[in-house]
């Protein structure tokens, strides 16, 4: 029989004390480590620089976020592997190996450009009539169809991090197997029975790597080889964007289109994170917060982060579905803790030894984590499509979805990099099509044929 369990959990303007603001805040921070680092080796970018950019972008997103309306969107800031292709075609990178400042501060444009183009949607959106403007192009079959692609699109990525195959380890290795399904177990056991146990209920995903961490090191996955040797204050080196490049043009159009891959992905994660948070509002007997209706300034706050980025150095990005399973999994969605976060991943940037700390985690732990993290990012969507009754026994919203999780699961997981090998607008695509932003393009026009040409029938839900 189960036991009833006190009701723990704090909503977006709830301030922690601060020992557990500190907990609660690196465990955001190993959250968004493994993505956010490995953008910037993939494309070139320095760590410590992104590390420390996209941390002051959080905190700049949320405080504007509650000067603009008086409460926090708790959504933490990240790289996003959209841009992946555009910019590596540009800066040429050796993994792991900063690229030549020049080539970045050409990429930086884009990244300014897709700002730009952030921001202008979310002024059309609320110039429009906010969520039921946005509903009739993103409606929710599209962005829980859209969500339930990114976390189960990311499922290779996830096992290719538990299996050993991300170091190198082709055929795998049983010793970061098992490090991983450890690592998965305990996140699991202790978000499960510590429900209902005070504070310590909070740092699931936090124990789950400090047990992983620790079953690492007699297998010899922790690499201890370059820990420790940077000084204990570094500068990050910053760059700053080139206007006057003769590859402006082509950088703005290149790089800045792949807005149309996080606008989507952005509007999921707004959807998601206000579902839960009214869900846990209800639960506590406090007002609802309603953050779905703030989509057009959730939009523009997307894109003054990009300009951040673009104006000092990181990678383009968006709001990581990753840290919003976190705050479902710990019914954390305190802004002030996020605010932690960025501040630690900043400190990061500038502190060699901290940063060297974390960069110890093994990829094995950090893919035991990933299989539940990108997992519950795939059924938030499932969720948001419940909670907004999306009927799915109507055949057009079943087409909508079955198209967006075939061609951006089947994209992303079949051909390499995630892009479909389509030979159109090469110019702009000169690797394929990216395979999530296709499949959110193809349902958007999908939806928009039943907004303009109306279906005979419409076939009420089933209760």
């Amino acid at each position: 029989m189960a036991t009833s369990s006190k009701l723990i959990g704090y909503l977006p303007d709830d301030r922690p004390p601060f020992g557990q603001m500190l907990l609660l805040g690196f465990q955001h921070v190993i959250t968004m480590f493994p993505a956010t680092v490995l953008c910037a080796l993939l494309m070139g970018f320095p760590v410590s620089t992104v590390l420390t950019v996209t941390g002051f972008g959080t905190i700049v997103a949320l405080v504007g976020a509650k000067l603009s309306m008086g409460k926090f969107i708790p959504l933490y800031y990240g790289s996003s592997f959209s841009y992946i292709a555009a910019v590596t075609a540009i800066t040429q990178p050796t993994f792991g190996v900063p690229a030549d400042p020049a080539l970045l501060s050409i990429v930086q444009v884009g990244f300014i450009a897709t700002g730009v183009i952030n921001i202008i949607v979310g002024l059309i959106i609320r110039a429009s009539g906010g969520k039921k403007a946005v509903d009739m192009i993103l409606p929710p079959v599209v962005t829980g169809s859209v969500a339930c692609t990114i976390g189960i699109g990311l499922g290779a990525s996830a096992l290719n991090m538990a299996s050993g195959v991300a170091g190198g380890i082709l055929t795998g290795d049983l010793k970061w197997w098992a490090a991983a399904l450890v690592t998965l177990l305990a996140a699991f056991l202790f978000s499960t029975y510590l429900q209902g146990k005070g504070f310590i209920s909070m740092l699931p995903i936090l124990l789950g790597a400090i047990v992983g961490y620790l079953v690492a090191i007699p297998l010899g996955l922790v690499n201890w080889s370059g820990a420790f040797t940077r000084s204990l204050i570094t500068v990050p080196a910053f760059t700053f964007p080139n206007f006057a490049s003769d590859m402006t043009l082509t950088v703005i159009f290149g790089v800045g289109i792949m807005a149309i891959a996080t606008i989507p992905e952005s509007t999921a994660h707004l959807y998601q994170i206000s579902l839960y948070v009214d869900h846990l509002a209800d639960e506590m007997g406090r007002e609802r917060y309603g953050l779905s209706k703030y989509i057009g300034l959730n939009m523009m706050l997307d894109g003054l982060n990009d300009l951040i980025n673009g104006l000092f150095g990181s990678t383009a990005g968006t709001n990581y579905g990753e840290n919003n399973s976190l705050m479902v999994i710990t019914r954390n969605y305190s802004g002030p803790v996020l605010i932690t976060a960025g501040a630690i991943s900043m400190l990061l940037g500038f502190i060699g030894p901290l940063a060297d700390l974390v960069s110890t985690i093994p990829t094995a732990v950090s893919g035991g984590l990933s299989i539940y993290l990108f997992g519950v990012i795939g059924m938030q969507g499932i969720a948001l499509m419940m909670s907004e009754k999306v009927n799915l026994f109507d055949p057009a919203q079943l087409a909508i979805g079955a198209v967006i999780l075939i061609v951006g699961i089947g994209g992303n997981i079949g051909f390499a990099g995630g892009f479909l090998p389509i030979p159109a607008l090469q110019g702009l695509f000169p690797n394929g099509w990216p395979a999530i932003a296709t499949a959110a393009v193809a349902g958007i026009l999908m939806n928009l044929i039943l907004v303009f040409f109306k279906p005979p029938v419409v076939r009420e839900a089933v209760h």
